[in-house]
């Protein structure tokens, strides 16, 4: 890649591009399932992009998933991320009635992924659930943006039931789905903003002890209170908007 072309491009627009590349050679077989992709630095400069490009084209790839990063190890390669029938394209998550339609969506399915979750997890995804939820934490104390631990926390979930569609499913529709991920929170101030969030961690906590505890039937509630809740305040800001 040219340096001059890359620099009057923006950081997405690469990000972006570098997704294609680094997803074609999951897809055609040059990465393959379980390899460990590139350093940081290696993309860096292979692709004459900066580290933030390469950090947010890695957690695309992520959402998508196709990869999946292990604390202190590195990124590997997870699977295809492909779902060839089923597929949410950003502008589906235009509006609030479309982001709740999808919390419908996650409503369906979450609550049963959570219960088999409390019947068939391992030490290894409590771990990972529990590293996804500390992350939560961290970021909202500290003022930032959770959404991809947020993610990673009910990706997590799903690949808990032992069932890959599941977590097919997740990687498919990705961080979108987390609704501010979508929504435009700037109006909101930061105290208020900051308290919302910690409310929606209180109720992540609350699933997760119930598969901790291998209780389905208190998984299952769990979910659904926490998306349904999610679904309420998204009707309560349609309603408020007209």
């Amino acid at each position: 890649m040219n340096t001059a072309i890359a620099l009057r491009r923006k950081p997405r627009t690469l990000a972006l591009e570098l997704v294609e590349s680094l997803g074609d050679r999951i897809r055609d077989g040059r990465l393959a399932l379980g390899d460990k992709l590139p350093t940081e630095a290696a993309i860096m400069a292979e692709f004459e992009v900066s580290r933030t490009v390469v950090r947010e084209a890695i957690s695309k790839l992520q959402a998508s998933g196709l990869v999946e990063t292990r604390h202190g190890i590195g990124t590997f390669v997870l699977g295809l991320g492909q779902a060839p029938g089923f597929k949410i394209t950003p502008d589906q998550f235009s509006t609030l009635r479309d982001v709740i339609a999808v919390l419908e969506l996650r409503i369906g399915v979450e609550t049963e992924a959570a219960a088999l979750a409390a019947q068939r997890r391992t030490e290894a995804n409590i771990v990972a659930m529990r590293v996804a939820l500390d992350a939560v934490t961290q970021a909202v104390d500290q003022g930032r943006d959770a959404v991809s631990s947020d993610f990673q926390f009910h990706l997590e979930i799903a690949r808990a039931t032992q069932n890959s569609h599941f977590a097919e499913l997740m990687g498919t529709l990705g961080s979108m789905i987390i609704p501010r991920a979508r929504l435009d929170t700037g109006e909101a101030p930061h105290d208020d903003l900051r308290q919302y969030l910690r409310r929606v961690n209180g109720e992540h906590e609350s699933i997760y002890d119930a598969i901790v505890g291998q209780d389905p039937d208190a998984a299952r509630a769990a979910m659904r209170t926490h998306l349904a809740n999610s679904r309420e305040r998204r009707r309560r800001a349609q309603a408020e908007v007209g």
